[in-house]
């Protein structure tokens, strides 16, 4: 018997991709709407985005050398954080804000759990939720690119609110008509019109709101990419925004049940941005079929409940993080049997 047989521990599938690959190549598919977001809220957040990544590389770097452990930082997962969680804030905030929010990210919502691949949530997301409840005013007045004619209505014409901001001001008026005059009630109707109107504004990113989540098309042309290479499934963001337009269908409406508009949902505030780029995190998403499915709907259930009932009008970022906590039970729950045996009860 001359054959020789050798014997290793899965997995036994070979591939090319790599860290620092897979990383680099989801920062390059980031790259058109980091343009996007210097066309229409100007140069100052090239300064943003410069800031969160330095202090995202600088945070690691710093905090491995402390914990004397090898520096990865050139692996791109740092690069990654930064811009994400500059994505994630509005033009208009102080420039120390995104650097505080990277340390934060790296060094709590990272490198505390041991590191990449450790992290039980999605570290940029972690940050932002960490900014917000700091400094909510710094986070939640936006100025900047606004629809064609002006703002996007006469509610809030001073800090050019995000779409949902006007959404949701213009339907708390509306369900609540006894509390505001006739003519407050003739402009909310009319601010809901106009967003309704604005479909176009929306998908192209001529809006107000945070500098990497406005441009739906920037968005989507990325995330085809990271699709076509099999980089991230079609699970999760397929099941999170489709959940997303259902709900908001059914509830989102301010005259009763099916009379809301979901594809305005789909296309304002961070889903588009959550759902290809940070709900499908690696190392934070299920990696059975069915927990990518249950996870994508639970984020969507989350970020309608959140929008529609909640004190905030964006729900995405702590959906996402709230089913990062659920990712191993969903995993557990949703195990497949293995061939030839039997699922265990």
């Amino acid at each position: 018997m001359d054959k020789k047989y050798f014997v290793s521990s899965s997995p036994h599938i070979y591939t090319q991709d790599s860290i620092p690959k897979i990383m680099y190549t989801v920062i390059l598919t980031l790259v058109p709407a980091g343009i996007g977001s210097v066309y229409f809220f100007g140069l100052r957040t090239l300064w943003i985005m410069a800031i969160a990544i330095v202090s995202a590389v600088a945070a690691e770097a710093i905090v491995q050398r402390m914990m004397k452990r090898p520096v990865t930082v050139y692996d791109g997962s740092a690069i990654l954080t930064g811009l994400l969680l500059a994505y994630n804030v509005a033009p208009s905030v102080p420039l120390w804000l995104p650097a505080v929010g990277s340390v934060f990210a790296i060094a709590v919502g990272k490198m505390v759990f041991g590191g990449l691949g450790y992290n039980p949530m999605n570290p940029a997301l972690l940050g932002r939720a960490f900014l917000l409840a700091s400094w909510p005013a710094h986070m939640t007045i936006f100025s900047g690119a606004v629809p064609r004619g002006g703002t996007v209505s006469g509610i809030d014409a001073i800090t050019n609110a995000t779409p949902l901001n006007v959404l949701k001001a213009a339907q708390d008026v509306l369900q609540h008509p006894q509390d505001f005059s006739p003519a407050q009630k003739m402009e909310a109707s009319e601010a809901i019109g106009q967003l309704y109107d604005s479909i176009e504004d929306l998908f192209l990113g001529r809006i107000g709101g945070c500098i990497g989540e406005t441009s739906v098309v920037l968005l989507l042309i990325g995330a085809a990419f990271l699709m076509y290479r099999r980089y991230i499934g079609w699970k999760v963001p397929f099941t999170y925004v489709g959940t997303v337009a259902l709900l908001t269908w059914i509830f989102g409406g301010a005259d009763g049940l099916f009379t809301g508009n979901p594809i305005f949902h789909v296309l304002s505030g961070g889903l588009i941005l959550g759902a290809f780029y940070m709900a499908t995190d690696m190392v934070t998403s299920p990696v059975t079929v069915g927990g990518r499915i249950y996870f994508g709907i639970g984020c969507g259930v989350i970020t309608v409940v959140i929008r529609l009932y909640g004190g905030y009008p964006e729900g995405v970022s702590y959906s996402i993080l709230l089913m990062n906590l659920l990712t191993p039970l969903l995993d557990r729950w949703t195990r497949p049997k293995v061939f030839g045996g039997k699922k265990k009860a």
